[in-house]
C-alpha cells in the first residue's frame, strides 16, 4: 500500500513539474529585430507589467531576417521587417493574419500610414517606425537650392557627394530623378536609370553605408542620400546640416511587428505588439532610437523640443511629394541584381 501510495505521489510531482514548465513555456516570447532598435528598459517594464518575459535577438538586415525565418529551427513570435520583407513574407505564407480585436491600441495609430501597398487589407502587419529618404546637406558649403535629386548630378559638387551602396536604394534615386517609380520593372526605365548613374560616377565621393553618415558629419563631403532618422541625428552633431525630401518624390520606409505562421506564443505576440502602441512606450522608445519617427498619434507631444519640432521626425504629410513604399519584386530582382552589377563595374 505504501509503494502504491509513494508511486502516486510521485506521478502527482511529475505531473505538476510538467505543468509548471508548460504554464512557464507561456510566460515568455520570442522577438527578433534590428539591432539598437528599442530601449532595453521597454523589455523590462513589459515583463513587470504582463509576467511575460522577452527573449529579444537581433539581426542586421531583412535578408539576414528572412535566412533565419526559412533555414532555421529558430521560432520567434513577434518578427520587424521592412515594407518589401514583409511583401515577401506575406506571399510566401510565413506570416499570420493579426487579431486586431486583441490590438486596441491599433486605433492610436496614424490614420496616414495604415494600408499600405506591402500589406494593403492591414491584415498582417503594424507599424514600429517609419520614416523617409531624402539628402542630408552642408547648408554652409551648398548655395543652391536643394529641392531636387538633380544637384547630386552636378558637377559643382563633384567628390562631395556619397550615394547609398544599396541597389533599391541608389536606384530608386535614379529612378525617382527620371519621374518613375522606385519599383519599376520597365528595362527601359532600369536602363536610363542605370545610364544616369553610371554618368554620375566621376562626381561620387564613394558609395557607402552607415559610415557615410561620419563623413559628412566631419564634413569631408557635403551632400548624401540619408535615411530620415539617421539625418536628425547627424544634424544634432553638426549644426550646418538640413534634410530635404526631394521634390521629383521619394521612399517612406516602414519597419512594422509581424507575427510568424510558426509562432509558439501568439497570444503573447499580440500582448506585446499592444503594448509597443502605447503613447508612453513610443515615446520612451523614440528617445531612446533617436531620429525614427513614432507611428502613434500624440506621441510627438511628450517628446524633447527638439525632436518634437523636427521637421525631418515629424513632417507635415501635405507638404510632402509623392512618396512610395519598397515592393517585393520577386524574380525581377534578379534584373536588379545584374544593373547594380554592371553600374559597379563600370569605369568612366
Amino acid at each position: 500500500m505504501k509503494k502504491i501510495i509513494l508511486a502516486l505521489a510521485i506521478l502527482m510531482v511529475i505531473s505538476l513539474t510538467g505543468c509548471g514548465k508548460e504554464e512557464t513555456a507561456k510566460e515568455e516570447i520570442y522577438v527578433y529585430n534590428w539591432g539598437e532598435y528599442i530601449d532595453p528598459q521597454i523589455l523590462k517594464d513589459f515583463q513587470k507589467e504582463t509576467g511575460i518575459k522577452v527573449n529579444y535577438d537581433t539581426y542586421a538586415s531583412n535578408e539576414d531576417l528572412y535566412i533565419k525565418m526559412t533555414q532555421s529551427q529558430d521560432k520567434y513570435d513577434v518578427v520587424v521587417p521592412s515594407d518589401y520583407m514583409i511583401e515577401r513574407l506575406i506571399k510566401e505564407g510565413l506570416v499570420r493574419e493579426i487579431d486586431f480585436s486583441k490590438i486596441p491600441n491599433f486605433a492610436n495609430v496614424e490614420d496616414i500610414l495604415k494600408n499600405p501597398s506591402f500589406d494593403p487589407e492591414n491584415k498582417y502587419s503594424v507599424p514600429y517606425f517609419w520614416g523617409t529618404v531624402g539628402i542630408i546637406y552642408n547648408k554652409a558649403e551648398v548655395k543652391d537650392k536643394v529641392d531636387s535629386w538633380d544637384i547630386l548630378w552636378n558637377e559643382k559638387y563633384k567628390n562631395q557627394i556619397i550615394m547609398y551602396n544599396s541597389q533599391r536604394d541608389t536606384l530608386g534615386v535614379a529612378l525617382k530623378r527620371l519621374g518613375y517609380s522606385l519599383n519599376s520593372t520597365n528595362e527601359k526605365e532600369l536602363q536610363e536609370a542605370k545610364k544616369s548613374l553610371i554618368e554620375q560616377k566621376p562626381l561620387v565621393y564613394a558609395y557607402l553605408d552607415d559610415d557615410g553618415r561620419d563623413v559628412v558629419v566631419q564634413g569631408d563631403a557635403n551632400l548624401s542620400v540619408m535615411y530620415s532618422g539617421d539625418a536628425l541625428l547627424m544634424m544634432q552633431q553638426n549644426e550646418d546640416l538640413d534634410y530635404v525630401v526631394p521634390k521629383e518624390g521619394s521612399n517612406i520606409w516602414y519597419d512594422s511587428m509581424v507575427i510568424p505562421k510558426n509562432a509558439q506564443n501568439v497570444e503573447g505576440a499580440e500582448k506585446f505588439i499592444n503594448y509597443m502602441l502605447e503613447k508612453e512606450v513610443q515615446a520612451k522608445n523614440v528617445e531612446h532610437c533617436v531620429g525614427y519617427t513614432s507611428p502613434v498619434k500624440g506621441v510627438k507631444d511628450l517628446l524633447p523640443d527638439e525632436i518634437k519640432n523636427s521637421k525631418v521626425a515629424y513632417p507635415d504629410f501635405d507638404k510632402l511629394p509623392p512618396l512610395e513604399s519598397f515592393r517585393d519584386l520577386g524574380d525581377f530582382i534578379k534584373v536588379y541584381d545584374r544593373i547594380w552589377t554592371e553600374i559597379n563595374a563600370s569605369n568612366l
